[in-house]
């Protein structure tokens, strides 16, 4: 297909993934897009407006889930901005996605799947070697640029994320530990919840409770601030946990920043604890750690695909971490 010069570009519509822990590990594909140059216009769920409002876009168009309706916002988008000569990258690798940037007249690139490649301008084969999710995005992300003419950037990503907070991000943050009265001392966040299952498993550990327990019994306080919808069952999980209230994206990556460990499933929580730069313990025991593990290589890793981690061991490993000095 033709490839559109430099010069003729006026945006970049990127359609970034569903998942909370998606969109962080998209994080230094979006980083490549902004480093052209070129305006760059995310399309994504409503709450990812909070997490990425510190970075430098040309807009952000909230994605409802329905494909008419989200082709008519970003429609409506482009007619505002008057973005008249644009392309699209889409991450998630859905038929609709395709079909919403393809009728508000984006041509894009995405990978094959879901039997989209002839609505797709720029197809991209995925790599043929399963990687992690933020490699795979990224050589998506690689591919499209090149093809459009447009500076690539580093031809990996770096080893860790690198969000950007915003102020106000870091304001609510601090605000909630001094609320829960723990600005003084080091502090565990723990997640004890995961939405949804994965292959017919739940994605959940089960030792959070007597987790908790032996780390108060050591002096330490353990909150967690799951979302609404999250909040029944991770009291049930940790119910001696502090809970405190829900809070945007931004201001709980903040809070896993602030921690003296952050605890948690592989989840949403992970990746945004280690988008935030946080000293994490990620848990598994159905999803494989080269996947979707935290992608930070400081990030401690414990469980399997296969295998739940002891209780015993994650004590024993949260209570090492803890003992060492925390880098700012």
């Amino acid at each position: 297909m033709p490839v559109p010069a430099t010069s003729a570009i006026q945006a970049l519509y990127v359609r970034l993934p569903n998942w909370v822990g998606d969109v962080c590990m998209s994080l230094p594909s979006l980083d490549a897009l902004i480093a052209t140059g070129v305006p760059v216009v995310v399309c994504a769920r409503p709450w990812a407006r909070d997490l990425l409002s510190a970075y430098d876009l040309a807009g952000f168009v909230p994605m409802a889930g329905n494909w008419r309706a989200d082709r008519s916002a970003v429609h409506a988008c482009r007619r505002k901005s008057r973005h008249a000569r644009t392309v699209g990258l889409l991450l998630p690798d859905s038929l609709s996605s395709a079909l919403v940037f393809r009728f508000a007249g984006v041509p894009c690139a995405g990978y094959r799947d879901d039997g989209r490649s002839l609505i797709l301008r720029w197809p991209v084969a995925k790599p043929r070697a399963p990687v992690h999710a933020v490699r795979s995005w990224f050589h998506l992300t690689r591919h499209a640029l090149e093809r459009w003419g447009l500076p690539p950037g580093p031809p990996a990503p770096a080893p860790e994320l690198t969000w950007q907070a915003a102020g106000s991000h870091i304001q609510d943050g601090r605000a909630a530990v001094e609320a829960a009265g723990v600005a003084d001392m080091p502090f565990v966040l723990i997640a004890p919840t995961a939405v949804g299952l994965h292959k017919g498993r739940i994605k959940v550990w089960q030792g959070f409770d007597s987790l908790t327990r032996s780390l108060q019994a050591r002096g330490y306080p353990v909150l967690m601030a799951p979302p609404p919808a999250e909040r029944e069952a991770a009291l049930a999980a940790a119910p001696t946990a502090q809970c405190l209230p829900p809070m945007p994206l931004g201001a709980f990556a903040v809070l896993t920043r602030l921690a003296a460990l952050s605890i948690c499933n592989d989840s949403g929580v992970s990746h945004l604890s280690a988008a935030a730069g946080a000293r994490q313990i990620t848990l598994f025991g159905v999803t494989d750690p080269a996947r979707t593990g935290p992608w930070s290589p400081t990030a401690v890793r414990m469980g399997g695909p296969d295998a739940w981690p002891a209780a015993p061991d994650v004590l024993s490993t949260a209570l090492t971490l803890l003992d060492r000095p925390k880098v700012a």
